[in-house]
């Protein structure tokens, strides 16, 4: 497997609908639809307000080594705001249809080697407290809980 940077006429239609898997994830999780369309949209002018990524930010297409070069996934690492050394997985998905493969392992752990390669000293994510095949991925990888928010719903 390989991590190729996302081509340009790609990017485009590629924010888009991460914001948009952004903003439903964050109603899945309990937010309200008014909040999380305001965060996803804040968070895609906050990283991709020039319609590219930050600097150091990198996306990447998940590739398998084919003779067609299937791209399986995507996945965006770089530094949190405001840091060099401490970088983030921002965004890591596998097409549905090509799942349970161990791809999403791989491009994590090749994320962890081009992260390191640019100066990182830790990696972290976030993971919705729904998607528990997620979290046990994330651990059987080192990843450790940092914190933990709660919320409830008050109807």
């Amino acid at each position: 497997m390989q991590l190729k940077p996302m081509p340009e006429d790609r990017l485009a239609t590629w924010i888009r609908a991460s914001q948009e898997e952004f903003r439903l994830s964050r109603i899945e999780a309990g937010e309200s639809a008014e909040l999380a369309g305001l965060r996803a949209a804040e968070s895609t002018e906050r990283y991709f307000g020039t319609g590219r990524p930050l600097p150091l930010h990198q996306v990447f297409d998940v590739v398998l080594p084919d003779a067609g070069c299937t791209v399986v996934g995507h996945l965006w690492i770089g530094p949190q705001f405001g840091s060099t050394t401490d970088w983030w997985v921002w965004d890591v998905e596998i097409a549905e249809a090509h799942r349970r493969n161990g791809y999403a392992r791989e491009a994590l752990q090749l994320g962890e080697a081009e992260a390191r390669a640019l100066g990182a000293q830790s990696i972290g994510l976030n993971v919705f407290g729904y998607n528990t095949g997620a979290q046990a991925l994330y651990e059987s990888l080192g990843y450790a809980i940092a914190a933990v928010n709660m919320s409830k719903r008050l109807d």
